[in-house]
């Protein structure tokens, strides 16, 4: 076995597995689960089955069927029943596997972007995480990115970099502040 290999911490030792995706302003989402895992692999082969070309000509071929047959039924309850309830019980269970993946999509996208702020000198480090402020925080910082876009187009052809770190910019939440702080300390 590789030495250095066995000297890094098992990933799989890090965090809890919550039963959900996790938010990305800490480690739970490196922590494994067969269960989630398995689902996961579940949720992501069925979304992309069920997005397919094949699969929406499958749904359309018995929609049509279904509406054909109508007067060899009479058009009855009995008939009407069978496309509602079908409907029903696909669109029910096709909820919880996009929203799986969705969930894991979002995940994945807030983790690149924070690697993205983390590795540029000039980027903040306080944006990083901040999908777990609460919606007035965020539409505070949308107003200050408006005002900055307001201000590169009176700028003109200068180009300017602006940080949110500046004098002058919207302070960090205290909520945010103390979460940020005890997901520090906590590593």
């Amino acid at each position: 076995m590789n030495i250095r290999a066995s000297r890094r911490p098992s990933l799989r030792h890090i965090g809890h597995a919550l039963g959900a995706m996790p938010s990305t302003n800490s480690l739970t989402h490196v922590s494994h689960s067969s269960v989630l895992s398995a689902f996961d692999r579940f949720a992501a082969i069925v979304t992309r089955w069920a997005g397919s070309p094949l699969v929406f000509s499958m749904a359309l071929a018995m929609v049509l069927t279904w509406a054909i047959s109508g007067p060899l039924f009479g058009f009855s309850e009995t008939w009407q029943l069978v496309i509602n309830t079908g409907t029903t019980i696909v669109t029910f269970l096709m909820v919880f596997l996009i929203q799986q993946s969705q969930n894991k999509d979002s995940v994945a996208i807030h983790l690149k972007l924070n690697e993205l702020l983390a590795a540029h000198r000039e980027a903040s480090n306080r944006m990083i995480g901040i999908e777990s402020m609460c919606e007035q925080d965020l539409r505070e910082l949308a107003d200050f990115y408006a005002q900055l876009a307001e201000r590169a187009k009176t700028a003109g052809a200068r180009k300017e970099a602006h940080s949110i770190d500046e004098e002058g910019m919207p302070a960090m939440p205290t909520a945010t502040r103390t979460r940020r702080d005890h997901a520090t300390t906590a590593s």
